[in-house]
C-alpha cells in the first residue's frame, strides 16, 4: 500500500504541487478526502514558509508554486467573478491582484490578500473569456464596468 495513506503527518515529506495535487513521500495522494483535508489545514510558518497543521500535529510543507490553486471561475463580468479554491472555499476575484507569471500562468491574491494562488487550466480558460488585449499589446480584464490591467511579472 502506498505511504500516501499514512497515520501521522510529521513522519512524511508532504508537498503541494503546482498541479494542485498533494504528495506524500513523492507519491500523489489519491484519496480526495485526505487531499481536501490537507487543503484546509495550510498555515503560514513563522519563517515565511508553510505548515500543514491538523490539531496538535504539524508538518513542514513544501509548496512548489503557491499554497492554493483556483479550480474554477464562476460568475459574469457585470456581477463579478468568483474563485473556487482547492480548499473548497469560494471568494470574489480582486482583479487588481491578477498577474501573469512564467509560461503565461495566471495568479491572483486570495484569503484577504494573504496568499497567492495559481489558476489551474480550467479556471485560466474560464477567465480568458473576459480578457482582452489593449492597443499597446497588454492584457486587461473587463469586469464590473472597468478595465483592469494584468501585471506581467
Amino acid at each position: 500500500m502506498p505511504k500516501a495513506g499514512f497515520t501521522a503527518i510529521e513522519s512524511h515529506a508532504i508537498r503541494f504541487g503546482r498541479d494542485g495535487e498533494w504528495y506524500s513521500d513523492g507519491e500523489r495522494i489519491a484519496n480526495r478526502r485526505i487531499a481536501d483535508l490537507f487543503s484546509r489545514c495550510v498555515r503560514r510558518a513563522s519563517d515565511g514558509g508553510y505548515l500543514l497543521q491538523m490539531g496538535d500535529e504539524r508538518a513542514r510543507l513544501e509548496v512548489e508554486d503557491t499554497p492554493y490553486v483556483i479550480r474554477q471561475i464562476e460568475g459574469d463580468r457585470e456581477s463579478g467573478l468568483y474563485l473556487v479554491l482547492n480548499d473548497g472555499s469560494c471568494e470574489a476575484l480582486d482583479p487588481r491582484t491578477l498577474r501573469s507569471g512564467e509560461d503565461h500562468a495566471l495568479y491572483c491574491r486570495v484569503k484577504q490578500g494573504e496568499f497567492e494562488a495559481r489558476l489551474l487550466r480550467p479556471a485560466h480558460y474560464a477567465l480568458a473569456r473576459f480578457i482582452e488585449v489593449d492597443a499597446d499589446g497588454r492584457f486587461r480584464l473587463w469586469l464590473g464596468g472597468s478595465y483592469h490591467p494584468i501585471d506581467a511579472g
